[in-house]
């Protein structure tokens, strides 16, 4: 169900310009570009006084507030969230410019594994928290699926945090997270951001926090966005899964009977309960996104088709959000040749939106 890019195989050596781990897709050309930067408009609101606070008595509400469904994007933006106690373990690897740790945070009630690179020096450093594409929870080692981008960032001056979500590595397990579409990996990446702005480590820098998420996991991090306004300060997806929920399902969902059988007794195949799959998606949400997004596909994804990226940039410019499209003539789903040209786009991106 639901194999969602990335790959399984172990992760390769850090280099800025090397392929992700167990990931080829040889391509040529020059990227093209769409953007859009029309930031959305805040709106005010009046606050009663201290008076009118003490004295005012709660009119009763005329309807009951309904509970959304517990699988959907507005179950995530009603929830509380209490992401903490950010432990750096054991050190994994001095690379020069940064050390590799082991880390450990709570995220509700489960501990969540994962990898942070510390650059060199006093801090304090921005932050960049990192959702990566599917990779097999069983073969998943810890930090997986984002070596490059691990390595190129640190190497820059950002702390990077890379979760491993629940069920991966040495995280702690929620067997119902597949049925639940996933949506609970949005919670450890919130909760990884909320983490790192309670921690008293003195070189991170909680006030300046971006989100960087792949495959999977930009979709994963458009959840976030959407079910926490103003948790970071910009965010950056790459050959992202779509922003509806249904056409991931559809897409993905050959290999784990059992559980499409579960799911369709559970609330419906997409063709049969179209509103469900529709609220389990971030698109229909865009409009309480705050944060500028760059996005970046290749035109060859075979994987993650790029038609999901546009349809997901021209939602969000709809919405009135600040959004970027960078297309890159050839690439598959990997990005191979033009990597290079991709990561320092994303690191002026975040240069400019975390200063």
């Amino acid at each position: 169900m639901l194999a969602l890019g990335c790959s399984s195989s172990p992760p390769p050596s850090p280099s800025p310009s090397g392929s992700a781990a167990g990931e080829s897709a040889p391509a040529t050309g020059t990227p093209s570009v769409a953007q859009s930067s029309n930031p959305p408009s805040p709106t005010a609101s009046q606050e009663p006084s201290p008076t009118q606070r003490a004295t005012a008595a709660p009119k009763p509400s005329a309807k009951p507030s309904k509970k959304p469904d517990p699988i959907s994007v507005q179950a995530l933006i009603e929830r509380d969230y209490n992401g903490r106690d950010l432990d750096v373990g054991r050190l994994l690897d001095d690379a020069g410019a940064y050390r590799r740790y082991l880390v450990t945070y709570r995220s509700q009630d489960l501990k969540i594994s994962g990898v942070m690179n510390v650059p060199d020096g006093k801090g304090p450093f921005p932050v960049l928290v990192l959702a990566h594409g599917y990779i097999d929870p069983d073969v998943y080692k810890p930090g997986q699926g984002m070596r490059r981008e691990q390595d190129y960032l640190a190497r820059q001056g950002y702390v990077v945090l890379h979760t491993d979500y629940r069920g991966h590595a040495t995280s702690d397990d929620d067997n119902s997270v597949d049925y639940e579409l996933r949506l609970p990996y949005a919670v450890d990446v919130i909760n990884a951001v909320l983490a790192v702005k309670e921690s008293k480590l003195d070189y991170l820098d909680g006030d300046r926090v971006g989100l960087f998420g792949r495959s999977m996991g930009g979709n994963v991090t458009l959840n976030a966005l959407v079910a926490t306004p103003g948790l970071v300060d910009a965010a950056v997806v790459y050959a992202s899964t779509s922003s509806l929920a249904a056409d991931n399902y559809r897409t993905f969902s050959d290999d784990d009977d059992a559980l499409n059988r579960r799911i369709d007794r559970g609330y419906g195949l997409p063709e049969d309960a179209p509103k469900f799959w529709r609220a389990a998606s971030p698109r229909p949400y865009f409009d309480r996104v705050t944060e500028p997004i760059q996005i970046h596909h290749g035109t060859r994804d075979d994987t993650c088709p790029l038609e999901w990226s546009e349809e997901t940039h021209v939602a969000l410019e709809e919405a009135g959000k600040v959004s970027q499209l960078l297309r890159y003539r050839g690439e598959g789903h990997t990005f191979y040749s033009q990597w290079q040209r991709s990561i320092e786009r994303t690191e002026s991106f975040f240069d400019e939106h975390l200063d």
